[in-house]
């Protein structure tokens, strides 16, 4: 299980400003920018304890074009950090701007 600082850490090294599960209001950015959260947990249960803890992790990836070589930069780091990752894209219409969704356990 990855701890919060790990994930930071490593998020960091995109270079892009990123928060935890989402911006506030008064803190609205123009993209890219990042949002992360553990969006659930599929825990391996032993003698009735969470045995072994496993989060899933969202990295939630904005911009206002695709951005290809972003994209590659921050699967280069998912790598480097030995983590499988999924990846999915949408386009948000009402607010003219791209999605890339990276989940993986973490």
């Amino acid at each position: 299980m990855m701890k919060r600082k790990q994930v930071e850490n490593m998020l960091d090294l995109t270079g892009i400003e990123y928060r935890y599960h989402h911006f506030k209001e008064r803190e609205a950015i123009d993209p890219p920018f990042i949002v992360w959260l553990v969006a659930d947990s599929d825990n391996f249960a032993a003698d009735g304890i969470a045995y072994y803890k496993i989060d899933k992790l969202n990295i939630e990836v904005y911009t206002d074009e695709k951005d290809f070589d972003l994209e590659e930069k921050i699967e280069t780091i998912l790598t480097q950090h030995d983590i499988y990752f999924d990846k999915t894209e949408s386009f948000i219409e009402s607010e003219t701007m791209y999605e890339v969704l990276y989940e993986m356990e973490v």
